[in-house]
């Protein structure tokens, strides 16, 4: 049986995630280039200040903290990102030529969690791990002749 399905959508999910984490590596990058310029930083810090609802040491506590939760926060979902690539790698191989199409549907299930509760890239992963668990293998029947001359 061909698993051609699970594979196209594995492989097109794996382009998703690629494209997600190149685009949000420069997100970081240019993000956390933004916080060195000193504009950037006095607009940021005169909104804040002119919140009645912030006080004066907390905005600047806030404005400290600001590039370090950035640039933590960014690279923590590219990690997660990175960590549903390989997932889905793994499925994809697992499914391939129907070696492992079980172990296919939950690496596409756990990949889709990380790239996403409702995102494209999950949605596609879960399809795919449907038809892993619902698409059965064809059994193999035996010539009825071939059976009684073996007895």
């Amino acid at each position: 049986m061909s698993r051609t399905g699970e594979l196209v959508l594995g492989v097109i999910s794996a382009l998703f995630t690629v494209i997600s984490i190149i685009a949000l590596t420069f997100l970081v990058i240019s993000g956390s280039a933004a916080f060195q310029d000193e504009s950037f930083n006095a607009e940021i810090q005169q909104g804040l200040l002119t919140d009645p609802a912030l006080s004066g040491q907390d905005a600047e506590m806030f404005i400290d903290a600001l590039p370090g939760m950035f640039s933590a926060f960014g690279w923590g979902i590219i990690i997660v990102f990175v960590i549903s690539l390989v997932l889905n790698i793994i499925g994809i191989v697992a499914v391939t030529k129907n070696k492992k199409p079980k172990l296919a549907g939950v690496m596409f299930i756990l990949a889709g969690l990380f790239a996403g509760i409702i995102s494209l890239t999950s949605i596609l992963l879960y399809i795919a791990a449907i038809m892993c668990f619902v698409r059965k293998s064809p059994v193999q029947s035996v010539d009825q002749d071939e059976y009684y001359k073996t007895i």
